[in-house]
């Protein structure tokens, strides 16, 4: 896919590491019948707002990232059982998530990119300022919907998050709303884009990789269905391999 290479893409939001610890159980403990894991292997990489950056530079030169300084010390560790990728259970480090200043934002940008994990980083009025102040802004985010979302041209939010948000939902909100469904696409304006069914090894970070896809087709071509179908296409392939998937 060719791009312009001219045209920048501006991704804000808060970041982790992203830990994966691969181990097996073979036993149950004696005393209380949960497993005992045997770690065997580990990986990490940069997560949340750092990995839907790094998507998106993996298909398009030209993007920046504001995000908290302390990213490093946050961290999702994830215990995992080597075979089958099931997961145990998830550890989250509580550190306290630098906030933004939004003096450092420099505006000569074609499409912002808000990946709000709502960890601190970015208020609801944080948002709405900078969707007033930039046309293009596609916003993935935790937070439960309402009025200061409205200026944002695209709204991506997974299924759980859209019935999170389902009773503050008016029309203007439904009109800009890409809702993700895994294993049966999206719906954009109560029509749906399927996806072929794939042999699904690891969701983690489906949706970044789908929000990257989306913004760097939308840069190319202007059009959000055929942004949607190639975000459809560059998910179901991340989410064949193990940890969080690079495009």
């Amino acid at each position: 896919m060719l791009l312009d290479n001219k045209k920048k893409i501006l991704v804000i939001g808060e970041s982790c590491r992203d830990v994966f610890v691969y181990c097996d159980a073979l036993r149950l403990a004696p005393d209380i019948p949960v497993p005992v894991l045997n770690i065997l292997d580990s990986s990490e990489n940069p997560g949340m707002a750092k990995n839907v950056y790094r998507n998106i530079k993996s298909i398009h030169d030209k993007c920046d990232l504001l995000t908290n300084d302390n990213w490093h010390s946050i961290t999702k560790t994830r215990y995992m059982h080597e075979n089958s990728n099931h997961m145990f259970f998830r550890v989250d480090a509580p550190h306290l998530i630098d906030r933004i200043d939004l003096r450092k934002i420099i505006y000569d940008y074609e499409i912002i990119v808000i990946s709000d994990y709502d960890k601190g980083f970015l208020t609801t009025s944080d948002i709405e300022k900078i969707s007033e102040m930039h046309n293009n802004v596609f916003l993935d985010t935790k937070k439960i919907l309402g009025p200061w979302a409205k200026k944002c041209k695209f709204i991506k939010i997974n299924d759980y998050e859209y019935m999170n948000s389902i009773n503050f939902i008016d029309n203007d909100l439904e009109n800009k709303i890409i809702h993700t469904k895994g294993s049966e696409g999206c719906y954009f304006k109560q029509e749906n884009y399927p996806v072929d069914k794939v042999e699904v090894k690891d969701l983690s970070g489906a949706g970044d990789s789908f929000m990257a896809a989306l913004v760097c087709e939308f840069l190319k071509s202007k059009d959000i269905i055929s942004s949607i179908k190639f975000a459809n296409l560059c998910a179901s392939n991340v989410v064949k391999n193990k940890g969080v998937g690079v495009i």
